[in-house]
């Protein structure tokens, strides 16, 4: 269940009118050692469409506090992309931490997956070190797959 803090939190296009907000979201920097910016991530997406990538900016009410960026249903066949659905970005801005928007922001991206075509599981990578998220993802459900993408451990969420 979302903390009281979550509740109202909802996804919105990122577009002219948000952008220079939504560009401005940052974590901590020891979490910039696992967390690429969203202008990284921005950037990521427009130079891997193979990648499908969806991306949203995460409110509570009128505030951006998050981003959330996924491969949106990749087709097989290519072994170097995780999918079809993949949690490529979390980042939820460092004076918004702690409040469950990182537990609500999974909570509406699975949401969002299980809509989709073959929408069963959701993947994600995190490296195995002491302050990665790793731990927050298995805590929500995540589970460790056999599978390493860019050096970080596949984990599978099955919906």
């Amino acid at each position: 269940m979302a903390e009281p803090y979550a509740a109202g939190v909802h996804f919105r296009e990122v577009d002219t009118f948000n952008l220079r907000d939504v560009l401005a979201l940052h974590v901590t920097e020891a979490q910039s050692d696992f967390v690429a910016s969203v202008p990284d991530s921005i950037a990521e997406a427009e130079v891997t469409p193979d990648g499908m990538p969806w991306y949203r900016a995460l409110y509570a009410g009128d505030t951006p506090v998050g981003f959330v960026m996924l491969s949106d249903n990749i087709p097989p066949g290519n072994p170097e992309l995780v999918g079809p659905y993949y949690l490529w970005r979390l980042l939820i801005d460092v004076n918004h931490q702690g409040r469950g928007y990182g537990t609500r922001a999974l909570d509406l991206t699975a949401e969002y997956v299980r809509t989709r075509p073959n929408g069963t599981e959701l993947y994600t990578s995190a490296v195995e070190e002491p302050r990665s998220p790793l731990h927050f993802y298995l805590k929500y459900g995540f589970e460790k797959t056999d599978r390493f993408a860019e050096e970080e451990r596949v984990l599978r969420l099955v919906l």
